[in-house]
Parts: structure tokens; sequence; C-alpha cells
């Protein structure tokens, strides 16, 4: 008779620099909506953290429809950052994710330095204000977007704009002691560099990654095939670019915060991400075809770890660093 031996518990504990989380999956901002929409698929509760959709100070419309197309390997989106503004955000969105039970991870965006500044005061102050600013654990500053003191190109693109906009950000926000991570652009020659701009600013961490850049065009009218031009390339064509910027920038940051983020459909995706230096790991494009995709990545992802004899995060986590 042969006798199964049982495997050890996993603990999924995740630190992402100060911050404890009680497992390393997020969802990813722009893929899970302003709020608990995907509570009506998963217990929010269940998940490290839920990352909003990226919010500016002022409302924001957003790009022209369509928006969303999907391609071989992922999607592409012009959505655009369109958002209700932080003001009607944290009084009808944050709401119901306390309720929920999440852990709150706040994007936030602007096309100025100075609106950073701004964004970061109008949140640091609607917290002060409200008995929900504990469930907020930590601001993302998406500096994906395009900064028009030069020349529309992303702040993300360039050393002194992305020092610019996270000093300004992390000014805004210190009253609030919230840690801050710089979500970055892989569309540089090197993400190392932009990445030390963002730290030497005062972020904590860094988000890798954003969309690529990509264009769709129909070739029967010779136009965008999305009503704002050009988009963001999502999804599980991103995932080998995602993990080689986690790697590249751990091995230059050994000790700050990294969530890895692009193409995460399954849990093996996600330990591949931990094991280049992540510390904890977002699930976004894969919830458009199953709202349930982040719960299942955690789910998947502790399978894993039994399996592979993984017990706890630091076993996981950089494991390619040797």
């Amino acid at each position: 008779m042969t006798v199964s031996t049982p495997r050890p518990p996993v603990d999924l504990t995740a630190r992402v620099g100060g911050l404890v989380l009680p497992n390393p999956i997020m969802t990813a901002s722009g893929t899970s909506g302003h709020g608990a929409e995907l509570g009506a698929y998963f217990d929010l509760s269940r998940l490290g953290a839920v990352v909003v959709k990226s919010l500016s100070a002022e409302p924001w419309p957003g790009n022209a429809a369509p928006r969303l197309l999907p391609i071989p390997g992922g999607m592409l989106n012009s959505v655009g950052l369109d958002n209700p503004g932080l003001d009607r955000w944290l009084e009808g969105e944050l709401p119901a994710l306390a309720r929920a039970g999440a852990r709150v991870v706040v994007s936030l965006w602007a096309r100025t330095a100075a609106g950073y500044a701004q964004a970061g005061e109008r949140l640091a102050a609607g917290l002060r204000g409200s008995s929900l600013g504990g469930c907020v654990v930590a601001v993302e500053a998406n500096i994906s977007c395009p900064n028009i003191d030069d020349r529309q190109r992303m702040f993300s693109h360039s050393e002194e704009a992305t020092t610019a906009a996270v000093s300004s950000l992390c000014g805004a926000l210190a009253p609030t002691g919230l840690p801050l991570w710089a979500k970055l652009s892989p569309n540089v020659t090197d993400l190392v560099v932009i990445g030390a701009a963002a730290m030497r600013a005062g972020a904590e961490g860094l988000t890798l990654v954003n969309t690529l850049m990509g264009l769709a065009i129909d070739p029967v009218t010779g136009k965008a095939r999305l009503g704002g031009g050009g988009g963001g390339v999502s999804g599980a064509a991103l995932h080998a670019v995602a993990v080689r910027a986690v790697y590249d920038c751990r091995r230059a940051f050994p000790r700050a915060a990294i969530v890895g983020v692009g193409g995460v459909t399954s849990g093996y995706g996600a330990a591949e991400l931990l094991a280049a230096g992540a510390d904890a790991v977002q699930v976004g494009t894969a919830t458009f075809a199953q709202p349930s995709a982040p719960a299942r990545v955690l789910a998947e992802l502790e399978a894993w770890c039994a399996s592979h004899g993984v017990t706890n995060m630091p076993g996981l986590v950089g494991r390619a660093h040797g």
C-alpha cells in the first residue's frame, strides 16, 4: 500500500518593500474598473491588493471609440485614461472597496509634473477626511502618459520627466506615509536608468511593466482601427518583456520593491515573474476573458508552490539571481 506524503503548507505572505500583504497577487490598473466591479466574481479580500484604474485630479473623458481590439497574443487598447476624478472616486467607489475588505492601491496620473502634485494632494486630503483611508495601502504612479510640457512624450521615456513627476507626487503624498511605486514603460532603450531616476526621486519601488506601443490599421481604409489612433499592447505577448524587465531591475536594485505585470494568465506565469525578482504580481488583460482570473491565478500559484516544494515567498522571489 502506497502512503502519500502530505505537502507542506504554503505561506504566501508577500513583502513589497515595507508593505506586507497576505499574498502576492493583485489586479492590474486599467483592467478591473475603478472600484469593486470584480467583486461579483470573487472575494476581493482574497487578493493581496486591488489596483484601481488610473485616476487624475479632475475628471477625464478618455479617447474616442473603439477603444479595445483583440490581437494575436493579447489586446490593443486606447482607452485614454478616462476616469471620474479623485473626488468622485473617493466618494463613489472607495466605500464599496472598503466594504469588500479589499486592500487598495491607488493609481494616479497627470499630464504635467505639477498635475501629479495636485493629484497627490487631492488624494491625501480625501484620505485624511475619510474613515475609509485605512484600506488604501499604496500608490502607483502611472507615468506612462503624455507630458504636455515635453511635446507629449511619456514621462517614463525620460529621466528628467520621470524625476519631476515622481518627486512632485512624493512630496504631495508625504503626509499619508503611503509607499509609492512608479509604473514604467518598456518602450525605452534602458529601463534600469529610468528606474534609478524614479527611485532617486522618492519611489520606494517599481511596477514593471506598462504596455508596449502598438498600432493596428485597416488596410481597406488605411485608417487606424482604434479611435485614439495607436494603443498599448498587453496580454500574453507582453509576458517575456515583463520577465526581462523585472529580472534586469532586480539585478540592478536588489533591495527595491518590485511588482511584475504583463501577460500573466496562470500560476506558472506568476511564479516566473516572482522567480525573476518580483515581490508581487498583477493580473490584468486575462480578466477581460475571465473576470475571476486573479483569483484563479492565486489558487494556481499556491498549487504550483506546493507541488514544487516552495513553502514561502522568500523561497521563490528572486530565485533566478541565485
